[in-house]
């Protein structure tokens, strides 16, 4: 296979070109990344793979990129994805999850890509209440909160659209929150670790109680590899753990793994919008294509804040990139 992966210099794209070709060797892989503040080329320098730095909203280069590489398949990670950033920078977003994808499926119809595989969130279907057992389905309604997740949602619409008016072969994943190695310091885990390494507070929202489902990236990109090979054409597959943690929860497990003290937690304002709880029903791709999660969150969690203690060279220099301050809420 000749595969397309955008966004691959991400955190989520980069693990999964490596996941790719651990497994596929023999195939041809092209990253396709723009190498915003969140990207590093080094996370993929030692890969034997093809960089073209580009904009999936740059229509010409997308089709030219697609129809030089002679290329299968198309997998989109590449996305704006802080929800704080959005808070202050909405256009941002639309314009790169929602645009930018709607270019891409537009460049990948007129060349004749064989598949179309998006990554999308969670965080689509909006939230739900601490004190339920509900679980969002592929058929929950989609009610965004925040500028990040409308965007999402938007190329989601967009992704099915392409298949049902123009009949090009898309799958769609929605994810839990995902954690591992390579994510950019931004992010809770690694931001709490890296805070924790260097003795600076861990800055968690006042709400506290609120929870994630916790999925490891490996996890993630195995259920990927599935659906690009078995998934049905136009079908979307929820991708979870069942695995649930408060921030609260989170910032006391990487403290205990480092040894650090629990006065470094420190209480800071809610993002606006801030979601409660998101827990996703994976039983559709449970059943139709046998992916189950094998990772262990207290094991993995603990060999991922390993992993950012013995590579303070690759996140330290990404520190300064932080484009947003997460307590210019109060």
């Amino acid at each position: 296979m000749r595969i397309l992966v955008t966004g691959g210099a991400g955190f989520i794209g980069a693990n999964f070109v490596r996941y790719w070709l651990e497994r596929h060797r023999s195939d041809h892989v092209v990253v396709y990344d723009l190498l915003t503040y969140a990207a590093d080329r080094r996370s993929i320098d030692d890969l034997d793979v093809r960089l073209v730095e580009g904009d999936i909203a740059d229509g010409e280069l997308a089709a030219r990129t697609l129809t030089e590489e002679e290329i299968d398949a198309v997998v989109n990670f590449a996305a704006e994805s802080h929800n704080s950033l959005a808070v202050v920078d909405p256009g941002r977003f639309f314009r790169a999850n929602v645009l930018g994808t709607q270019t891409l499926l537009e460049a990948a119809r007129r060349v004749g890509v064989g598949r179309f595989h998006h990554v999308s969130t969670c965080e689509v279907y909006g939230d739900l209440p601490l004190d339920s057992d509900e679980a969002f389905t592929e058929e929950s309604p989609y009610r965004p909160r925040t500028p990040y997740n409308a965007s999402k949602a938007g190329a989601d619409h967009a992704v099915r659209a392409y298949f049902e008016t123009y009949g090009l072969p898309v799958t769609i994943t929605n994810c839990a929150n995902n954690y591992g190695p390579y994510q950019f310091p931004e992010k809770v885990i690694p931001l709490f670790t890296t805070n924790a390494l260097d003795d600076e507070p861990l800055p968690m929202y006042a709400s506290t109680e609120h929870r994630r489902e916790w999925l490891h990236v490996g996890d993630h990109c195995r259920a990927i590899d599935l659906v690009l090979h078995e998934g049905r054409p136009g079908e979307t597959y929820n991708v979870g753990s069942r695995f649930e943690a408060s921030i609260e929860e989170l910032a006391d497990r990487i403290l205990a793994v480092l040894r650090k003290p629990a006065s470094l937690k420190s209480i800071v304002p809610d993002r606006p919008g801030h979601d409660r709880r998101y827990l996703l029903d994976a039983s559709k791709i449970e059943r139709e294509l046998g992916w189950r999660p094998e990772r262990d969150f207290g094991s993995c969690l603990e060999e991922t804040v390993r992993w950012y203690a013995d590579n303070r060279a690759w996140w330290e220099p990404l520190k300064r990139r932080a484009p947003v301050v997460e307590t210019a809420w109060r």
